[in-house]
């Protein structure tokens, strides 16, 4: 056997990660990392029609599951278009490795054809971004930036001129060392005892939990029990910590419903865990604050803390809870559980029961059925706008379903794209796509990658024709909605011309049957409903100034709620509170 090029070596170093696959669009800076995966036993190119997606798609793949993903871009324009889906995958803490192919090396610094500069491009959204510009430097460099997204949690990106790439790399080994299984991070003894005396001495506490509670809802809900504190959660930490929980009180911020925003105000102790929640105006400022992260460098960011406790979750109340006191008043659990259920009560039926003779259809009634329709362990990716509303709202956690979206970043387009990336992960779970029309027509083109490769995604459009999101935003302002509406498309229609099963719903009657086909249906499928555009919501607090704003804005109609079977969750809680 000859000597193995640099491409070779970094297609090897791609699978002893645990790497199956590479998203991308080939281009000949790319031709030999390319035809190295072809010939490679365990590596899949997957050709899409847009870097962003290839970025968007590994990143989702490594959001479930933990591990390593890949994505490539050509170079100059190919691989500035993956710039977009890097920034999610790295504000979402999701390792991906990303290949930029660079012009040729003799060309570097003269203004050639194409030309940028990648490795000082994608500084801002890496961890590790280096030039490879010579075989000496493998296999160390990749090795690096393995370790780099692994580890820290990110992005790294390796920047590869194409005759580099070509030449013969060095004949050293390339055995890799991947720590499989995170360490536990525990507090010191003097946070934790600070930490016991300040839940001791507060008379109410309440928790809010972020991204950072996956895998320790159990020791949440033995601490909640304890201390008899209402549970609020932030977007992130809807799937870890809402299902099963008899101390839920909703979620706040600008999409929050329930009682989260109270109980976070009325406490004497707010606990915000693994969360690194960026709205400061739905955080109290006159009430003691502590905060427990893995990250340090979020400690304290967001707000002024009284306690900053560096820590995993899941540790970290492992350890505190058996030494502090339990609390004998359920008294604030008990109000803030009644609120919650209140809360949810009068919006709930007001938009999904009853309204199959309303047209256009309630987007918040096909979210609803959605739901009640959809597998118990689906994955479901979210538009940025108005779908993340929807989901927030109905979409019901269990512990098995996993909801992806551009939480952090806020990007449009990213929910087809993630879509891709969970089918590839696992042909046989059922992932759904909740994309707005704006967002499904920004990225559309790859909904021909579902079509290529047989993907069963289903793709729910939110048609309203609008940018729903937008309007509302303007309207806070005092604005009139001005360059937010699209032209009426029938997008079911496209679907079949590309291939796939199209089902267009115009009538809500046909909302639950049209879901149903698409479910049972072999392959992708595109169902195009038709939604009401007048249905925006509100946050369950907002400024005076917001009130005028939307006084300003006539005509539409505002949704201040409804969370669908999390009604039927809160009123099932109140059956945990004592009779007097």
């Amino acid at each position: 056997m000859g000597k193995r090029t640099v491409a070779e070596q970094y297609v090897d170093l791609l699978a002893r990660a645990g790497v199956h696959r590479v998203y991308g669009v080939v281009g000949d800076s790319l031709n030999p990392v390319v035809d190295a995966i072809r010939r490679h036993d365990t590596m899949d190119w997957i050709q899409v029609r847009h870097e962003e997606v290839a970025a968007f798609a590994a990143g989702a793949e490594a959001q479930l599951t933990g591990k390593l993903a890949a994505c490539a871009g050509s170079c100059g324009p190919g691989n500035l278009h993956l710039i977009n889906g890097l920034f999610d995958a790295h504000r979402s803490m999701a390792p991906v490795l990303a290949l930029a192919a660079q012009i040729p090396s003799g060309e570097i610094g003269t203004g050639y054809f194409q030309e940028t500069h990648p490795d000082r491009l994608f500084q801002e959204c890496s961890h590790y971004s280096e030039l490879l510009s010579s075989p000496r430097q493998m296999p160390r460099v990749v090795q690096s930036a393995i370790q780099h997204a692994v580890g820290r949690r990110g992005v790294s990106v390796v920047a590869l001129s194409g005759d580099t790439a070509a030449e013969h790399a060095p004949d050293s080994g390339t055995e890799l060392a991947i720590p499989l299984e995170r360490p536990k991070v525990s507090p010191g003894p003097g946070e934790l005892a600070d930490f016991a005396r300040m839940i001791d001495e507060a008379g109410t506490v309440t928790l809010f939990c972020g991204r950072g509670v996956e895998g320790a809802h159990a020791e949440v809900m033995a601490f909640a029990e304890k201390i008899k504190a209402p549970v609020g959660h932030a977007l992130r930490g809807k799937e870890h910590i809402q299902y099963d929980n008899p101390y839920d009180v909703g979620m706040s911020g600008l999409l929050g419903y329930g009682a989260a925003y109270e109980a976070m105000h009325e406490c004497d102790l707010l606990v915000l865990l693994g969360t690194d929640f960026p709205y400061t105006e739905f955080l109290p400022r006159n009430v003691k604050t502590v905060q427990v992260d893995l990250q340090p460098e979020h400690l304290g960011r967001r707000t002024s803390l009284d306690l900053a406790v560096w820590g995993d979750v899941g540790e970290t109340l492992r350890r505190l809870t058996p030494e502090v006191r339990e609390k004998t008043s359920r008294a604030f659990l008990d109000r803030m559980l009644r609120h919650h259920a209140h809360a949810l009560e009068g919006a709930v039926g007001a938009y999904t029961h009853d309204v199959t003779g309303h047209k256009p259809i309630h987007p918040e009634y096909v979210a609803s059925v959605l739901d009640e329709e959809a597998a118990d362990d689906a994955v479901f990716t979210v538009d940025t706008g108005m779908c993340c509303v929807w989901a927030a709202r109905y979409l019901t956690p269990n512990g098995r379903r996993r909801i992806l979206g551009s939480f952090v970043h806020g990007s449009m387009a990213n929910a087809l794209p993630q879509a891709i990336g969970a089918q590839f992960l696992d042909r046989g779970r059922q992932v759904v796509s909740l994309s707005g029309d704006g967002g499904f027509s920004m990225l559309m083109g790859d909904f021909l990658t579902l079509v290529q490769y047989g993907l069963p995604v289903k793709v729910v459009v939110f048609n309203n024709s609008s940018l729903g999101m937008v309007d509302l935003e303007m309207m806070v302002d005092g604005l009139p909605p001005h360059g937010t509406g699209y032209p009426h498309t029938d997008y079911a229609a496209i679907a079949t011309a590309a291939g796939a099963r199209g089902i267009r719903v115009e009538e809500p009657s046909q909302v639950r049957e049209a879901l149903r086909e698409a479910f049972a249906h072999d392959g992708p499928v595109l169902v195009d409903v038709v939604t009401d555009p007048n249905a925006l919501a509100v946050p369950p607090k907002i400024k005076a100034g917001q009130i005028s704003g939307f006084a300003l804005s006539a005509g539409r109609t505002v949704l201040a709620g409804g969370v669908g079977r999390m009604a039927d969750l809160a009123r099932a809680n109140l059956r945990n509170i004592p009779r007097p």
